[in-house]
């Protein structure tokens, strides 16, 4: 519903922990299920792509907050090729998160890394 969303809003936020619970109706927080947990699953990773995609082809910004992109270079570039906007991080994940995005940028080649 991206389209009747944007409307409303100016832009989108993916909060990528609670699309994962919902999507694979699992609670993280949950000691009996928590292993299987992954927003790296393809269901999370379709949709993540999906909402960015429509938010770029609607001129509204797509940010996404969450843990994923400062533990998983993998999952950085499925952001960063996907087009997201921006991507928000903890203060203790910031620099991994940096180097994640930088080193999917250096490997794109769409610009240097910064040092």
């Amino acid at each position: 519903m991206a389209e009747e969303f944007a409307r409303l809003f100016d832009g989108f936020s993916i909060g990528s922990n609670d699309l994962t619970q919902l999507t694979l109706g699992i609670d993280r927080d949950c000691a009996l299920i928590a292993d299987e947990f992954d927003e790296q699953d393809a269901a999370s990773l379709q949709l993540i792509r999906l909402m960015i995609e429509k938010a770029n082809r609607l001129h509204k910004h797509v940010g996404l907050c969450g843990q994923a992109a400062s533990d998983s270079e993998a999952f950085a570039r499925v952001l960063v090729e996907a087009g997201i906007d921006s991507i928000a991080f903890n203060p203790d994940a910031l620099l991994n998160g940096i180097d994640n995005i930088n080193r999917v940028l250096a490997d794109q080649k769409l610009c240097q890394p910064r040092v």
